[in-house]
């Protein structure tokens, strides 16, 4: 397997992803039309840490970690690593070293569709990170693959300096283009939701607030009561 290294890709800029550092995935996955998920099997290996990076993508060949390697050149301050292979793999490709050396270049964590190891380590450094396995399994460093390509986790296309938002309910990814409308966007969700909170702590019911009585009636839900619907179950 041969490949590329593309150096210096468009990005989204720093104050979009800035911007949508202050909301949760499902906040602006909903905002978006409810797009952009990477699925749910990407974990984080800590709790209680939301992050948005721009990315910077690796292909790899499957427990091989190469290409990382050559990645961390191409990583600067803000960026994401967001790592994926040709075929699936749990391998553990990815550990405090290169988490020492991301750091050192103000990446703000990782995503991989693969494996990670050494996370308690990765805990005590406050590096965070997303994977699909942990496991212990190391790799080889002997096949070459590529950097800063379009890649494809979970049906979705992730391209180099696209954003990638991540937290204890996954990972997503917005296309750089439409960074300042997702900001937008989540920003109109998020006083969308604190109104619907402020409605709830008051009391009032979710089928009201949202008008789904309505529904219910359109869809041929009725109400009966125990004894009725007793009744009718027994054919009486």
């Amino acid at each position: 397997m041969s490949g590329v290294i593309v150096t210096n890709p468009p990005k989204a800029s720093e104050k979009d992803v800035d911007a949508l550092s202050a909301y949760g995935v499902a906040t602006v996955h909903e905002a978006l039309g409810r797009t952009g998920l990477l699925g749910p099997h990407l974990r984080p290996v800590q709790q209680d840490v939301r992050i948005a990076g721009t990315a910077v993508t690796v292909l790899s060949w499957p427990g091989d970690n190469l290409m990382i390697h050559a990645a961390v050149e191409q990583c600067g301050e803000g960026d994401l690593l967001v790592v994926t292979t040709t075929s699936p793999s749990t391998d553990g490709m990815f550990g405090e070293l290169f988490a020492t050396a991301l750091q050192r270049r103000g990446v703000r964590g990782l995503v991989i569709n693969a494996g990670i190891r050494d996370t308690s380590e990765l805990r005590e450094m406050r590096f965070p990170a997303w994977s699909a396995a942990v496991s212990a399994q190391g790799t080889v460093k002997a096949t070459g693959g590529s950097v800063n390509v379009p890649v494809v986790i979970g049906g979705q296309v992730i391209r180099p300096g696209d954003v990638i938002l991540a937290d204890d309910d996954g990972v997503m990814c917005v296309p750089r283009e439409r960074a300042a409308e997702a900001v937008e966007a989540s920003a109109a969700r998020t006083a969308k939701e604190e109104a619907s909170r402020a409605a709830f702590a008051g009391g009032q019911l979710g089928l009201d607030h949202y008008g789904l009585r309505e529904t219910l009636v359109r869809l041929g839900v009725r109400y009966r009561s125990y004894e009725d619907h007793a009744r009718d179950e027994a054919g009486l």
